[in-house]
């Protein structure tokens, strides 16, 4: 599936040219092509083609003027979880940067918990060995569930709570860690209202 807004990559590889090189825009602008045929047929719950949200998850991190191999590990982050495409076909293309932040998402996807508890201790050090190896491998994860709070709605209310409390539980204190403030507050706005829908209109956090 063709997405439909290719002007969306083009409004961003615009915006970053005005922080990296022309050599480094075309190398996310591959990696997003990339991402466009490996995701091709793919859609997310809202219907709109699954290239749109590691689009959303990239274009959240060149925001916060993050570097190009961050950005092209945004738009292949889902890649070797949801296709059939292997760490080395992404090393042989990208290179050993980018396809060990995309092989690190990946795990990081993969870590479950039995309890809320474990999860705050168990995620906090599991993701502390991660920021050891690469900070980067962090934020593109934060970027993507930034994402997927702000589309939260498309999903049955009982997985929309979930997700929200597991933001609140693991994602914003470790936003906070890392002096993230406004995504911090943004996880807590949204995760107030996905939780506690009526109080939330009744009582705007802003």
């Amino acid at each position: 599936m063709q997405v439909a807004a290719l002007d969306t990559i083009d409004s961003l590889a615009d915006g970053l040219s005005n922080y990296l090189g022309k050599d480094q825009v075309n190398s996310v602008r591959r990696a997003y092509f990339y991402a466009e045929q490996a995701h091709d047929g793919q859609v997310r719950r809202s219907g709109d083609a699954y290239v749109t949200h590691p689009l959303a998850v990239a274009s959240i991190l060149s925001k916060m003027h993050m570097d190009h191999q961050n950005l092209m590990a945004a738009m292949l982050h889902d890649v070797i979880e949801d296709t059939g495409i292997t760490k080395t076909a992404i090393k042989s293309q990208f290179g050993n940067t980018v396809a060990d932040l995309v092989d690190g998402v990946s795990k990081l996807n993969k870590i479950t918990f039995s309890s809320r508890a474990e999860a705050q201790a168990e995620n906090f050090q599991k993701m502390a060995m991660a920021m050891a190896k690469d900070l980067r491998v962090i934020l593109v994860k934060i970027a993507d569930r930034l994402h997927n709070m702000r589309t939260l709605e498309v999903l049955a209310p009982d997985k929309r709570r979930r997700i929200a409390r597991e933001t609140l539980d693991i994602y914003a204190p470790i936003a906070n860690r890392l002096g993230m403030n406004n995504v911090r507050v943004e996880f807590e706005e949204l995760g107030f209202a996905a939780l506690y829908p009526m109080r939330a209109e009744e009582f705007p956090l802003r």
